[in-house]
């Protein structure tokens, strides 16, 4: 229990967002790099959250024309590169780079040396995935923190295996604080009849012109994600549309939500 408890807290700093000094995945805006370009270039396509917030689990794919997608964990990867953007696009997929974090810099993931499921926190994921351009240093890191030093093609499957337990977490997440803040701010603060003219092909375009255009007034990071989330899962109903039928997703939820009940009852 103690284990989950810890584990909940991490995730729901990790679906709200906090300030950067805050997170061990965060780096200052500016000590970050960012492969993708466009107003939308600082959040995952695939979820919204800010990049150098979750820097240290940030992986890339370059395409065939030279553009990169960039996503905050290996989570967003495996959901765009199995069932979203990039399904149908595997084959323009030149490469795929992650951060190694003992230098903050892009390296080819293909050759990186992962750490999986040491004690440092996970990014949209109960189990937590860093990455290292060197094997000793990977090693120290398991040494120091836990895990278990992996290749790239055992982390993807292992990200791959927990997709649907994850994404029962943060469906749990998001009814439980998320989408709810979202609704609020949305009522409250939001043009609706400006935003009803937004047209956005990623959930990263719809965070961008909502900030740009200031719709929703001023808002922080944590707030324009909440919105954002309100209105492309649950308005635009991507969440239900891409995961609705998935039983096991709702089951995890329904599990995730129970002990947060329980967690919460104990405090």
């Amino acid at each position: 229990m103690k284990k989950l408890k810890m584990v909940l807290a991490v995730m729901l700093i990790g679906v709200v967002g906090m300030h950067a000094q805050e997170m061990f995945q965060s780096v200052p805006e500016k000590e970050a790099t960012l492969l993708q370009s466009g107003k939308e270039k600082l959040y995952c396509p695939n979820c919204g959250m800010n990049l150098p917030k979750y820097y240290k689990t940030s992986h890339a794919v370059e395409l065939a024309d030279g553009t990169h997608r960039q996503y905050c964990s290996i989570h967003c990867l495996v959901e765009e590169m199995e069932m979203g953007y990039l399904r149908d696009k595997k084959e323009s997929v030149k490469s795929i780079k992650v951060v190694d974090i003992a230098s903050n810099q892009f390296t080819d993931a293909k050759k990186a040396f992962y750490v999986v499921g040491s004690k440092k926190p996970g990014t949209m994921t109960m189990t937590s995935k860093y990455a290292f351009a060197q094997k000793a240093q990977a090693e120290e890191f398991a040494s120091q923190n836990g895990g278990t030093v992996m290749n790239f093609n055992e982390t993807y499957k292992t990200a791959v295996s927990d997709f649907t337990k994850d994404m029962g977490m943060l469906l749990a997440m998001k009814s439980s604080k998320m989408w709810q803040m979202g609704e609020k701010l949305y009522n409250e603060k939001c043009d609706k009849a400006k935003i009803e003219t937004f047209h956005a092909h990623s959930i990263a375009t719809l965070k961008s012109m909502i900030r740009d255009s200031k719709t929703c007034g001023e808002l922080d990071d944590m707030q324009l994600q909440a919105v954002s989330l309100h209105i492309w899962d649950q308005k635009l109903g991507n969440f239900e549309k891409q995961y609705g039928a998935n039983e096991e997703i709702k089951a995890n939820a329904e599990m995730f939500k129970k002990k947060m009940m329980e967690q919460k009852g104990h405090e």
